[in-house]
């Protein structure tokens, strides 16, 4: 959060610069939204598979830790009048536990997402900053604003250069084993 609100000053101030210098408002400022390059490219595309594929998995067993606590709370439900009371109780005591184990299942499942999802971001994100930087200088850009970050109302399409940022991502990037 501190980073945005750092990154949210930087841009007030060269905005502000920019209005006082005219002819520094002349350079060119162009506009990338970093997360669609994540997403649309070959090498986000991928670790976008991969992540599936672990999320699917999770989500298998997740669903018959559920269906199992479903069977669980309906057999008590049932047993309910026919058992005697230490009976029912343990087995209450047991659901309780299975729910326990589950909502651990569920969170350490969703963390463990959650960070691969940042290494991913860590492996392609340096690769995508030197190809935006590469782009700004190609194009003799004054600067290259992420707009997946900052939210813009308007901005030029002619100055977004997020598809050529991906078209060199696609051709330059190979991923690290």
């Amino acid at each position: 959060m501190k980073k945005q609100g750092y990154f949210s000053v930087a841009v007030l101030v060269c905005a502000l610069l920019l209005s006082a210098f005219p002819a520094a408002a002349a350079d060119r400022t162009g506009f990338v939204d970093v997360r669609e390059v994540m997403v649309t490219s070959a090498a986000g595309k991928k670790a976008t598979e991969e992540l599936k594929k672990t999320f699917e998995k999770s989500k298998e067993t997740i669903q018959a830790h559920e269906a199992e606590l479903k069977k669980m709370k309906e057999d008590i439900e049932k047993q309910k009048s026919l058992l005697k009371a230490d009976a029912l109780k343990e087995k209450e005591k047991t659901y309780e536990k299975k729910f326990r184990d589950y909502q651990l299942l569920v969170k350490d499942s969703n963390e463990d997402l959650q960070a691969r999802e940042q290494d991913v971001q860590k492996k392609i994100l340096p690769e995508i900053l030197k190809i935006i930087r590469a782009v700004g200088e190609k194009g003799k850009y004054s600067m290259i604003v992420d707009t997946s970050q900052i939210p813009l109302p308007y901005f030029s399409r002619e100055s977004d250069v997020t598809k050529q940022v991906i078209e060199e991502l696609d051709k330059t990037y190979k991923p690290k084993k």
